[in-house]
């Protein structure tokens, strides 16, 4: 819908919505620029604390992957007028918690009253405007990384039908309580030609993938077997416990997908699984993949290859076994 509205010019936004990037750029100084973002939903675990964890680690995800360090941010809160008022302190305790882990300062907010929950947070940060990370400027012959694994979805799928098995619970709250602020911090300093990022959220990683792919020109080869997958996803797609933004993902984005013989059903499915505060995609030159998987995995991020950058061709990313 915004991009059917007039356009704005101003020469200071580096980043605008148009890119369909993870977050906005705007220049405020020679050196400095502002890297602003805002994300929010409904609940997607039953406990408050962990529900705003997980909030705050999603709204803070997108100042990472265009390379930012976040340093304020705003809470969003609609609550029920009923409600117990304990929740609410709970969640917005859950989100501080891991605004203090980011060292983001939260500086107010706004609330409203509403039927169903929803809670995250506009994000600001700081970042040098010549080292912006977006999603365009992935080259052929590049590696592509990924640093958390999938599967975030279809187990809150299985959570809110009561089908989800303890262990199921415990490593996906794991995953979208675990900030990419290490991942960042191992990209950052420049080491690593790195030439697009992302991160891997809504639109699950086939959309994420896609993206990066038109912005940058370029195709994709991914092997489903080294893409890393939490415990009990594959059975919960198997079970049924389909979110309904898998398929409006799928829908919209396997036209642009071929599949090599070899990948099963289960998987093909999980690629496009809407992510919840996931991982970063990274395009990296391939003489730097392989220390740089080392430098994040010894920073406890677990990160692998994935797949490879190609030539633009078509299908626009093929996934091979």
């Amino acid at each position: 819908m915004l991009g059917k509205l007039a356009r704005q010019h101003d020469p200071n936004v580096l980043v605008g919505f148009d890119h369909a990037d993870d977050a906005g750029v705007y220049q405020i100084a020679p050196h400095q620029a502002l890297v602003q973002t805002v994300d929010f939903f409904t609940p997607v675990v039953d406990d408050p604390y962990l529900f705003g964890q997980i909030a705050a680690t999603n709204a803070l995800s997108d100042v990472y992957a265009m390379g930012g360090k976040p340093v304020t941010s705003l809470a969003l809160v609609c609550f029920p007028e009923k409600a117990d008022l304990e929740i609410l302190e709970r969640i917005l305790a859950g989100g501080l918690s891991k605004m203090i882990e980011a060292g983001c300062t939260v500086i107010g907010g706004h609330s409203i009253r509403d039927d169903e929950t929803k809670f995250g947070y506009a994000v600001t940060g700081l970042i040098d405007p010549k080292k912006v990370f977006t999603n365009a400027g992935a080259k052929p012959g590049d590696a592509l990384i990924f640093t958390k694994a999938l599967g975030t979805g279809v187990i809150s799928t299985a959570i809110k039908k009561g089908k989800a098995e303890p262990a199921w619970i415990d490593a996906a709250v794991q995953s979208m309580t675990t900030l990419n602020k290490q991942a960042a911090e191992v990209i950052q300093p420049g080491e690593f030609r790195i030439h697009a990022m992302t991160d891997v959220t809504g639109f699950g990683l086939i959309g994420h993938a896609r993206e990066l792919a038109l912005a940058s020109n370029v195709s994709f080869i991914l092997h489903a077997g080294s893409i890393p997958v939490l415990p009990g996803a594959l059975e919960c797609i198997r079970a049924g416990y389909i979110p309904g933004g898998l398929k409006n993902n799928r829908d919209f984005a396997e036209c642009m997908v071929g599949y090599a013989d070899g990948v099963p059903e289960d998987l093909r499915s999980l690629l496009f699984d809407p992510q919840t505060a996931g991982g970063l995609l990274i395009s990296v030159a391939s003489e730097d993949s392989a220390q740089l998987t080392r430098s994040l995995n010894a920073a406890k991020v677990p990160a692998v290859q994935i797949g490879v950058v190609m030539a633009r061709t078509k299908p626009l990313i093929t996934v091979k076994p």
